[in-house]
């Protein structure tokens, strides 16, 4: 492919670029960016002929990305907020007024999200948050700033272009349904033979209790691996499956599925998570408010978990 001339480049066609992978339909591009499905069609042509890629073919009747697209969406994505955020004048933020998106990748902790929102629908009825999901190159996406805030354990050293804020260390506690078998005789060898959910997130959320159960020589059985947290309760609520996690995650479930709570018969260490953004945006009032907002919410949560004994759940 031709060296791409930038001065014959619009930015218009990658900004219908960046709808049309948003949206994965010409009709629903269209629509996003208020112009004719004809207009984005001939759109995706002109760029297609740029970059010398088909970039979205219909399949089955729907857009799909080719492999190029998906590494130019990247790229783009940082330079359309980069450009965005240049040519529009700074200006206070009222969070009463906004109608601003941000996006945010925390886990979906369910007591969280209610709180996040239930504040949002309070303080700033305008403002959307899309809830994104925790990929692989989480930092690099909030170094790039396509992530406005993120919450993962701190277990690993915070990259440089980030800032963080850790929260208090939280204990781990093994949930179970009432009745369950291993309450009446909780030991370990109980702890290591039910089955047990696990959750994906980090290293802080998974691989410390795995690494300190290797260490020790044992092996637990894992009957089920999931995605989010917010799908836990509700199987350990029908099955004998036991899930190990911290009290923020399950503060509502407990009482919800009815689930009690004990302290795992065998040493594991707590958990400190942290919130981190871009550095180079960090005094942008708007992203302050957020991580005022979404930090206050988990503050608030982990008071209410804070306040839970194992009597209690």
């Amino acid at each position: 492919m031709n060296d791409i001339q930038l001065h014959r480049l619009d930015l218009n066609l990658l900004v219908t670029f960046d709808a049309l992978m948003t949206e994965g339909s010409v009709t629903k591009a269209a629509e996003r960016l208020n112009k004719t499905p004809s207009a984005v069609s001939h759109a995706l042509a002109r760029l297609r002929e740029q970059v010398g890629d088909p970039l979205m073919v219909k399949v089955g009747g729907k857009m799909q990305p080719s492999p190029h697209a998906l590494k130019l969406i990247e790229d783009v994505r940082p330079i359309l907020r980069s450009i965005q955020r240049a040519i529009v004048p700074p200006q206070p933020f009222d969070p009463a007024t906004s109608t601003r998106t941000f996006r945010i990748a925390v886990p979906a902790i369910t007591p969280l999200i209610s709180e996040v929102f239930a504040r949002m629908s309070t303080e700033a009825p305008g403002v959307s948050v899309e809830w994104v999901s925790l990929g692989p190159h989480l930092y690099t996406a909030v170094a790039d700033e396509q992530v406005d805030l993120a919450m993962l354990g701190a277990d690993t050293t915070l990259p440089e272009g980030l800032m963080e804020r850790k929260m208090p260390p939280l204990q781990r506690y093994t949930y179970m349904r009432q009745g369950h078998p291993a309450a009446e005789n909780w030991t370990k060898q109980a702890w290591l033979d039910w089955p047990h959910v696990m959750v994906g997130v980090s290293n802080a959320a998974r691989q410390t209790v795995e690494d300190k159960v290797a260490r020790d020589g044992l092996k637990r059985r894992i009957g089920a691996n999931l995605p989010e947290f917010s799908g836990v309760a509700p199987l350990i609520a029908r099955t004998n499956m036991l899930g190990t996690t911290v009290a923020l995650f399950m503060v509502d479930d407990v009482r919800t599925y009815g689930l009690i709570a004990k302290r795992p018969p065998i040493d594991l260490p707590d958990i400190t998570f942290r919130f981190f953004w871009s550095a180079r945006v960090s005094q942008d009032p708007g992203l302050k408010w957020l991580r005022s907002m979404v930090i206050g919410a988990y503050e608030a949560v982990h008071e209410r978990a804070a306040g839970l004994s194992l009597d209690d759940v």
